[in-house]
């Protein structure tokens, strides 16, 4: 009888977390870009029916790198989610926090018991009623919950870029100047031209729903 093959719990969380982050590293990179009337998210996407950026609820939106079958799932599980709480509770109880929550609890799980953990990160957006109540919520591949403020990047080469955005970022500006200055931010980091754009806002615009893609 062959002794079983063995590899220390370390090892291979660590074979797991390179594995994951060398799939992510392949997507190209988004950002969500707080501005004068609302939350900006910029990706760069070449598809036009392959979505990376979604709405998920009324003031909640989504946004996904790297496998795409694999954040779509996620997506869809989270509006599923969504619906559900908003109709056996209220609408107002479900924020960006909930959802990033559960996203980060099925992420954890995948990484700890599956053999394969999902190559994605994700992003969650909530526009809120004022500026400060704006939140921006990243969760990586091993279910690790991360809270920001005014800039938020993932995928591909999201700390050089969440760094150039930071370092020009004016909350004030008006829509036209977000968006200028976050594709020049990507224009400015990458090495190779940008193929196509997905652009989307959530806006203060007193209307329920504040998700809307930009052409």
């Amino acid at each position: 009888m062959t002794a079983p093959f063995y590899v220390s719990p370390e090892q291979l969380v660590k074979d797991r977390a390179d594995f994951a982050r060398k799939g992510i590293a392949r997507g190209r990179a988004i950002a969500a870009v707080q501005y004068s009337d609302g939350l900006l998210l910029v990706a760069e996407n070449t598809s036009s029916t392959l979505h990376k950026v979604g709405e998920v609820y009324d003031r909640v939106a989504f946004a996904g790198v790297g496998r795409y079958n694999e954040f779509e799932a996620l997506r869809v599980a989270g509006v599923r989610h969504a619906d559900l709480k908003g109709y056996l509770y209220g609408r107002e109880d479900v924020t960006a926090k909930s959802l990033a929550n559960a996203f980060a609890q099925t992420l954890g799980n995948i990484f700890t018991h599956e053999v394969k953990p999902y190559e994605v990160e994700l992003l969650v957006a909530e526009l809120g009623a004022e500026a400060d109540d704006d939140r921006l919520y990243k969760v990586l591949y091993d279910g690790t919950l991360a809270e920001e403020r005014g800039v938020a990047t993932i995928g591909g080469p999201a700390e050089t870029l969440d760094e150039a955005l930071r370092a020009d970022h004016d909350a004030a500006r008006d829509l036209d100047g977000a968006r200028t200055a976050t594709t020049a931010a990507f224009e400015s980091i990458l090495d190779r031209p940008v193929d196509g754009w997905e652009v989307a806002v959530l806006e203060r615009n007193g209307r329920r729903r504040a998700f809307r893609r930009l052409d």
